[in-house]
């Protein structure tokens, strides 16, 4: 028997005919980001193939306008795709396999890159979450299950709120009845234009004691919460990413999740930050694949035949596609083993999942830009006009290098502090509250 495409019933291989729009990819082997491996992952790429040629055909436009797509997400709650990371026993699809989430993020990010970063965040919300129901103290088990069955329904979007806006410093405060007050400012919040409710990450100093470090969960009809427009990005500009300004938030002590304190040198945190993020390497895998296609769908148009440089340049991109994939799925497949494995050390277990996440990111990052570039030079000028594909697929693939965890120099100091042997602590959250307010 054939093998099949799990999004069509294209046999895989098989020449494209009629009105098919790229030629032929090379056979793969499973494990390189091709195929969901588990029935969740299967039945997510079965939905979401369904909205794919509507994000593709809205995606130049949008980035042009930048628009989020509202009505596409919409659509994924009325189908289930925005619960897809939550648990099947609380009405989610229960897609727990890293693996398979980056799969889906690839196929997304061929059509649109905005979307999939948008999506993701959805999806790492319900993996954290999901974490918190199983394992977190009672309180916190009710407020995580509440929220998770709210995503299955479509209605909780949930996405994280991490970096302070400039100087600002976003502090909790207690409110004196035992609660909490949130003031502050964070930016690069995607998928804030439908966001329900928000995950901020947040500081409360004490006197005579270290600085904690909480992550306050915050509807978005909250006094004091304000959603600020206008943001201009270089890239993902339909990826919906604001900024917020918090204002005395009341915040009631349910619903704030500890997350340790800035200093304490521990590495369990990184296992967390990991699995929250890892899955994300789909995206600029499927940045490149689409730039990819694209080169290859010209230059194999074009009547003449492609001479020995372009032919150079195709054999360069399709090696570096390859080891990109084969990078970000053997940091998938490490994670996945790893994060069942509560009986480890947790630093070792942290550490051994950030590792290979890095390598992969490094790597995934550098290659996908450079493929996204060779393919630029393949197609020629054309793709100097702001409105070509390519043109907006050189923008987003650089994104990633801002991405924590890690931004390519903290990425840089946490793998040369491992190889050497250094000092450090790992956790960016408590990294990012030691800098200086004008160097975070």
């Amino acid at each position: 028997m054939q093998e099949h495409d799990s999004a069509s019933s294209r046999p895989v291989g098989t020449a494209l005919m009629g009105t098919e729009r790229h030629p032929p990819r090379p056979t793969a082997p499973p494990g390189d980001l091709t195929t969901a491996v588990t029935d969740p992952g299967r039945e997510l790429l079965t939905v979401l193939a369904r909205h794919l040629p509507r994000i593709r055909a809205a995606a130049g436009p949008n980035d042009r306008d930048g628009t989020f797509p509202a009505e596409t997400f919409h659509d994924f709650g009325r189908q289930g795709v925005l619960g897809a990371t939550v648990p099947a026993e609380l009405g989610g699809m229960g897609v727990s396999g890293l693996h398979d989430v980056a799969v889906a993020l690839l196929r997304v990010a061929e059509a649109d890159a905005s979307t999939a970063l948008a999506l993701h965040a959805q999806f790492s919300r319900g993996i954290t979450l999901t974490y918190e129901w199983r394992h977190g103290p009672p309180p916190t088990r009710e407020l995580a299950e509440r929220l998770l069955r709210a995503m299955a329904r479509g209605e909780a979007v949930i996405c994280g709120a991490v970096k302070d806006h400039g100087r600002e410093v976003t502090r909790l405060r207690p409110d004196g009845s035992g609660g909490w007050l949130l003031s502050g400012r964070k930016t690069l919040v995607t998928m804030a234009p439908i966001a329900t409710h928000f995950v901020v990450s947040a500081q409360a100093p004490v006197d005579g004691g270290p600085t904690l470090l909480y992550a306050p969960i915050v509807a978005r009809d909250t006094p004091g919460l304000s959603v600020i427009h206008g943001w201009s990005g270089l890239g993902m500009r339909a990826s919906g990413t604001l900024d917020l300004a918090f204002d005395n938030c009341p915040v009631p002590a349910g619903d704030v999740l500890e997350r340790g304190s800035v200093g304490a040198v521990s590495d369990a945190s990184l296992a967390g930050q990991a699995i929250s993020s890892v899955a994300m390497l789909g995206i600029y895998a499927g940045v490149a694949q689409a730039a990819r296609d694209l080169a290859v769908d010209t230059i194999t148009r074009r009547s003449a035949s492609p001479p020995s440089a372009a032919r150079t340049l195709i054999a360069e991109i399709e090696a570096r596609l390859y080891t990109l994939r084969a990078a970000a799925s053997g940091a998938l497949v490490a994670i996945d083993e790893l994060s069942p494995r509560y009986d480890m050390d947790p630093d070792e277990r942290g550490v051994r999942m950030m590792t290979p996440f890095q390598c992969a990111k490094l790597m995934v990052n550098e290659l996908a830009a450079a493929v996204v570039d060779d393919c630029l030079t393949v197609v020629g000028g054309a793709t100097y006009a702001a409105e070509h594909p390519l043109a907006r697929l050189s923008r987003d693939v650089r994104a990633g290098r801002f991405m924590q965890p890690y931004t390519y120099a903290d990425g840089v100091d946490y793998l040369s502090a491992q190889v050497l042997g250094l000092e450090r602590d790992n956790n960016y959250v408590s990294i990012r509250a030691t800098r200086p307010p004008d160097s975070r």
